[in-house]
């Protein structure tokens, strides 16, 4: 959010008003990644003759007791008096981590960024044997012993194979360089002309004679030292004390010529290449969050996220790397081939630790990267609702009155949101009591309805000493310090800050008993709170107005003497890690928290949402939006939406409504605005946009249980809630580039959202040789086994939605205000053969607030329609408990001893029935349908097209009315022709 009121901060930081180049730093204006591409340029000149200088030494190979890591040292030709360590580990589920760090240098290199990704320590497989030969060291493992990690000794590399084939190759390319530590030489200088010396040569320059030694080392490094000890940027200069210690190192996938992740940046989703012949972008992608202020909609520069994962794909497999780094990264992308990828990553500090992950199969790698990373948090069930937010609302009543329309226009929302000018001259956790003279009341009103409220926490706390917060944090020695150890001042909205360093332990507890809504008797906490109030962590890039890229300077001290420059893309995360403790502890037993952030890392999925920032109100906005989400969804972090209405500006109608339709399908659901665009709430819209608007959010409501259990399934095995085609059809390579439409979790559902002006149809492609039925209409359109576009109708009132067939839909139909008075109501199931006549889904509730869920309070449904043995004209749909089909095992992380089909909320929801089923695709006109052990329904059937059928057309449906089963019990009901 930027503001156009504040004149002081505007005379001080002018450029954070737009988006303006010059303002963030482009590959060639960073010392370090000049010297990277650098690097890479010398070694295509060299072409064959070039060789990496670093190789292993077999002699100092040691293998571990349990045979699935070794470690070796690794000498450099170029410096043979610097040491390097070697380990590499193989886990249980055959992910390869491969660490180098420098050995009893001058200083240590950062190490930590991998332990505040990781959820714990990887399993160490006790299966796998190293096997040293004269040439490499190499271990062969899977279940058929197809997969195989070798590591050559001279040069170092690192491959890994499957079946034979390279999958994963590190320092194929000789471009590994890590940056030892070293003293600086002061440059000698004379007075007198000096003799040269054998070797040596005289630089004449005006002011002096500089002599200048041969460099043996200058065909790998360069011929000089490139802001190795001091780099300026704009006003502002880096002193960088510690010299040079950056990390370069080639990843290339030989079998494997699409790529996906690294978010964030705003591009598509198969990521275009920046290096090369031909580039798309002139530039490496940039991992460093940063406040980018109307970022461009298409651009490989870094906005305000960064998760350094990447997954290679092919028709014949996946596979991923998660490099475990928390400095500034650039990541250059080049195709060798249709069939392979280059990539180079040049990261400024921090030791090599990289995970290969081998798949085989996009699933394989999100199972993986969760069991590295952990998994997108199960979410409040009210949080999935739609939330409404502007900078700002004025006042305590303001928000009253907003909420009143929203119920006088029978129009659904969950949660209300405030933003920074609900506090005091900008002292989080303090209220403008002027505008806001009740709040605890204001709140109350809100929850009375079943609703929640949001509210701005940013992480710049005002340095004033009648602000409590900040003078505790700053006697406490809590706050991150400038390179002369002192308190760092920085400029924000608060006017002069500084910033909490939650690298510091100490720091932890404090922080959370801040949230408490109950009064302490040895601190300040929040009383002017209660627990339907949950937080906005904006600004933690971090940003800050007067600072170099709009952010910390790198040279800024944290806990344990890291500089900044080590922590920086992980600093956002661990605000938000902190904040979601602290709004879970303030209630007793524990509530599940919402905080959404704006700076992410790997890991961040584990606590709450994120959104995509300062988006603009354009079309190319919009859909760009829809790729970042996409994104991230593969970067293992589902819960991600963007600003519904864009930001900035004020959209037009048309625009507006297409937008709703695009959040309505995102995970996360927000509509917000400038503090500059008008008034945009849906209710003052004019006709025919009220009533379109209104059905859209009518039908995210009634579609929560489809999201809900997409969340649970996200949540204990990684698999994303948004899922492109390449995930659900990984060997069709046709869709690779698709993103522009997706698969929501395992439900069947099929969307693509609308995001040009003035469309009235649009192309949807079908992978499989399918039915696929319109969600309103029931029309079934024909997939191909090679795959097939087809056009549908998407006027403004449209939303091109389909139902896979195969799969069975339940929703909750009835119009509500919020979710809250949904709990009890009774659900509908679509049921959509595919065409052999079968169909499958899944329903998974629990209390929706509490962590009940993880002590087997829950109800998790499998949804099936069958064909009979002993009948073949006759279908049989039938609802079987999920919880109770594997005795004695684990149902994906809950223990069945601590699941009972009679749990307490199973016992709460006894009495909720399914009171409609509409079946689609049925052969023909029934002669019976019965609930099996009972008697006769009640029915309607509209003849149509069947699911086997060839031809495209309406569907026949089939309505049962209020069949009066309930979800918590097995049930069938017989459908005969």
């Amino acid at each position: 959010m930027r503001s156009l009121t504040y004149l002081s901060l505007l005379l001080v930081v002018p450029q954070t008003l737009a988006l303006k180049a010059h303002d963030f730093k482009t590959c060639s204006q960073s010392g370090f990644c000049r010297r990277g591409r650098a690097l890479s340029a010398r070694a295509r000149e060299a072409g064959e003759k070039w060789i990496s200088p670093y190789t292993v030494d077999p002699s100092s190979i040691a293998i571990a007791s349990h045979q699935a890591t070794f470690t070796a040292g690794v000498k450099s030709s170029l410096y043979p008096e610097i040491k390097f360590g070697l380990e590499l580990r193989v886990h249980d589920d055959g992910v390869v981590r491969v660490r180098m760090d420098e050995l009893g240098g001058l200083r240590k290199r950062y190490d930590e960024a991998a332990s505040w990704a990781l959820i714990s320590e990887p399993v160490i497989s006790k299966d796998i044997k190293w096997t040293a030969g004269k040439k490499d060291i190499r271990a062969v493992y899977g279940a058929k012993k197809e997969n195989e990690v070798v590591v050559t000794f001279a040069p170092l590399r690192v491959a890994l194979l499957r079946g034979g084939k390279e999958q994963v190759v590190l320092n194929g390319q000789g471009l590994l360089h890590m940056e030892h530590f070293r003293t600086k030489t002061p440059e000698v200088t004379h007075t007198e002309e000096p003799e040269p010396k054998e070797g040596e040569e005289i630089v004449e320059d005006e002011a002096q004679v500089v002599v200048k030694s041969e460099n043996p080392r200058a065909w790998f490094e360069g011929d000089k030292e490139d802001d190795w000890w001091e780099e300026t940027f704009s006003s502002w200069t880096d002193t960088k004390p510690k010299g040079p210690e950056s990390l370069s190192l080639d990843i290339n996938f030989p079998n494997h010529g699409t790529i996906y992740g690294i978010p964030q940046h705003a591009t598509r989703l198969a990521l275009p290449t920046t290096a090369g012949e031909s580039p798309f972008f002139s530039d490496p992608y940039r991992l460093y969050n940063a406040d980018v202020f109307e970022y461009l909609a298409s651009s490989s520069m870094s906005i305000y996220g960064s998760i350094p994962v990447l997954h290679a794909h092919s028709a014949e497999s996946t596979v991923g790397i998660f490099d475990a780094v928390a400095s500034e990264t650039w990541i250059d992308v080049a195709h060798a081939s249709e069939k392979s990828t280059e990539t180079h990553w040049i990261s400024e500090s921090g030791i090599l630790d990289v995970f290969l992950m081998p798949g085989p199969t996009p699933n394989d790698i999100f199972r993986q990267y969760a069991r590295l990373t952990g998994t997108t948090v199960l979410p409040a069930q009210w949080s999935l609702g739609y939330h409404q937010c502007r900078w700002n609302y004025v006042s305590s009543d303001d928000v009253r009155a907003v909420q009143k329309r929203f119920d006088e226009e029978d129009i659904p929302v969950d949660v209300f949101w405030l933003d920074i000018e609900y506090s005091e001259e900008h002292k989080y956790f303090i209220w403008d009591k002027k505008n806001f003279p009740d709040p605890v009341d204001m709140v109350n009103d809100v929850a009375a309805l079943g609703r929640k409220m949001v509210v701005i926490v940013d992480p710049h706390l005002k340095r004033t000493s009648d602000y409590p917060v900040y003078k505790k944090a700053s006697e406490l020695g809590y706050l991150v310090k400038n390179k002369n150890n002192d308190e760092y001042e920085g400029w924000c909205w608060s006017g002069s800050s500084a910033w909490m360093d939650f690298f510091n332990p100490g720091v932890w507890d404090w922080w959370i008993s801040l949230f408490k809504t109950q009064k302490l008797e040895n601190g300040w906490s929040w009383t002017e709170s209660t627990e339907a109030v949950h937080i906005w962590n904006d600004m933690n890039e971090p940003s800050v107005f007067n600072g170099p890229e709009i952010t910390m300077p790198k040279d800024n001290i944290h806990h344990g003497g890291w500089e900044h420059r080590d922590v920086h893309n992980v600093n956002g995360m661990l605000y938000s890690n902190l904040t979601s403790q602290a709004v879970a502890r303030r209630s007793d037993p524990p509530k599940r928290p919402f905080v959404l952030t704006r700076a992410f890392y790997a890991g961040s999925q584990r606590f709450g949402a994120m959104w995509t920032g300062d988006n603009l109100g354009t079309w190319e906005h919009m859909a760009v939006g829809v790729k970042i989400v996409l994104s991230l969804n593969i970067g293992g972090f589902s819960y991600a939406g963007s600003d519904v209405g864009g930001f900035f500006g004020n959209p037009e109608p048309e625009m507006l409504v297409r937008w709703y339709q695009v959040g309505a399908f995102a995970p996360f659901f927000r509509a917000h605005a400038h503090i500059d665009a008008k008034r945009r709430e849906p209710f003052l819209l004019d006709q025919p946009y009220k009533g379109i608007v209104r059905d859209i959010l009518r039908l995210r409501y009634s579609l929560l249980p489809v999201w809900y259990t997409a969340f649970r399934e996200t949540s204990v095995t990684g698999f994303p809630v948004l899922r492109p085609h390449y995930v659900v059809f990984p060997k069709d390579q046709a869709g690779f580039d698709i993103d522009d439409q997706y698969y929501i979790g395992a439900s069947g559902l099929l969307v693509k959202p609308i995001t040009e002006k003035g469309a009235t149809e649009t192309k949807v492609y079908l992978a499989e040789d399918q039915v696929y039925y319109d969600y309103f209409n029931h029309h079934a359109y024909r997939g191909a086994a090679k795959g097939k576009e087809i056009t549908v109708p998407a006027a403004l009132h449209q939303i091109p939605l389909f139902i896979r067939g195969g799969s069975i839909i339940p929703t909750r139909e009835r119009p509500r205000r919020a979710t809250t008075s949904m709990k009890k109501d009774p659900f509908t199931l679509r049921v959509a053969l595919d065409k052999t006549g079968t169909a499958r889904g899944e329903l998974y509730l629990d209390d929706g607030e509490t962590y009940g869920h993880e002590k087997g309070q829950f109800v998790w449904r499998e949804l099936v329609a069958e064909k009979p043995v002993k009948k073949a004209r006759s279908v049989r749909i039938a609802s079987k408990d999920l919880g109770l089909r594997r005795p004695g095992e684990a149902v994906e992380g809950v223990a069945l001893t601590a699941f009972d089909p009679g749990n307490a909320f199973a016992k709460s929801i006894g009495d909720v029935r399914v009171e409609k089923v509409v079946v689609l695709g049925l052969n023909a006109k029934p002669t019976g349908v019965r609930v099996e052990g009972g008697g006769d329904l009640v029915w309607e059937y509209t003849p149509g097209v069947a699911a086997g059928e060839k031809k495209e057309g309406t569907a026949s449906v089939l309505s049962i009315k209020d069949p009066k089963v309930l979800v918590t019990k097995d049930w069938a009901i017989v459908i005969e022709w």
